[in-house]
């Protein structure tokens, strides 16, 4: 097997194992533990145990390798891997018993930079469905034995899904954004999660996901499955995806959506 293969296999099993505790805890009662970077953006007590538990099933593993989670940051290994780490992306959906969040695992080559790293291998999974995407560079992006691609859209336009963030400052400013999407949209999808939209982008669920304001750990495996599914990913900073833009679909559609985007290409 590959590296790519290997890693793939250690975290689909650790997503996995993950998902079950988050789903056990959510069972038993969510508990909020914090809030970030405003009042709706919140922590629960299971991000951060699920979180310990996936650093501490992958420092068994792999002691060499480095570390990048959500809540306890970045710790760098010696080995040139490190993995990229969302307990639980969409905790909001989580709290509200709403079944749209996932166990996000991504194993990258290189730092904590996403400017400079290139992902190997990554698994999104939703304990509630019970669905695993996976991928590994050169590998496929695969749903079960499903080997998944990107759809091609026609001429009633794209199903798109995005998010707006927890900053209300910035929702005006998406909104006009959205208004310049419209055009060429079906219609548009608000799922809570960036990790979903994108494993749902690589399985031709929607169309194109495009989002401001996300972080390394919510698009570290999901850019990885569209791109093996043959999608397009990009953004902001430097024309990769970044807090400044996410932006992946096919493509074709993908040279239609990012110019109606007008984003700053951050360098």
């Amino acid at each position: 097997m590959t590296l790519a293969a290997d890693l793939l296999d250690l975290a689909a099993r650790i997503a996995q194992d993950a998902g079950a505790l988050a789903h056990r805890r959510r069972q038993e009662g969510v508990t909020v533990a914090a809030t970030k970077s405003a009042a709706a953006d919140i922590v629960t007590a299971a991000d951060r145990e699920v979180e310990a538990f996936i650093r501490a099933e992958l420092a068994r593993e792999r002691p060499d390798d480095g570390f990048y989670g959500e809540e306890s940051g970045a710790e760098a290994g010696t080995s040139g891997i490190t993995w990229v780490v969302d307990p639980i992306d969409g905790t909001v959906n989580y709290a509200y018993g709403i079944p749209a969040w996932a166990v996000s695992i991504a194993a990258v080559e290189g730092s904590a930079d996403p400017a400079t790293w290139t992902a190997l291998a990554g698994a999104v999974f939703n304990p509630v469905t019970g669905e695993l995407f996976r991928a590994s560079r050169g590998g496929g992006a695969w749903l079960g034995a499903q080997r998944l691609s990107v759809s091609e859209v026609g001429d009633a336009g794209g199903l798109v899904a995005t998010g707006f963030g927890y900053d209300p400052a910035t929702h005006g400013p998406a909104l006009e954004q959205l208004s310049r999407v419209m055009p060429i949209a079906r219609d548009v999808r608000r799922i809570g999660a960036a990790s979903l939209d994108l494993a749902s982008v690589a399985a031709g669920r929607v169309d194109a996901y495009y989002e401001k304001g996300t972080h390394p750990w919510d698009h570290a495996a999901g850019a990885l499955l569209v791109e093996e599914a043959g999608g397009q990913v990009g953004g902001a900073p430097g024309g990769r995806p970044g807090n400044a833009m996410v932006i992946a679909a096919s493509p074709a559609f993908f040279a239609r959506l990012e110019p109606l985007l007008a984003y700053p290409r951050v360098k």
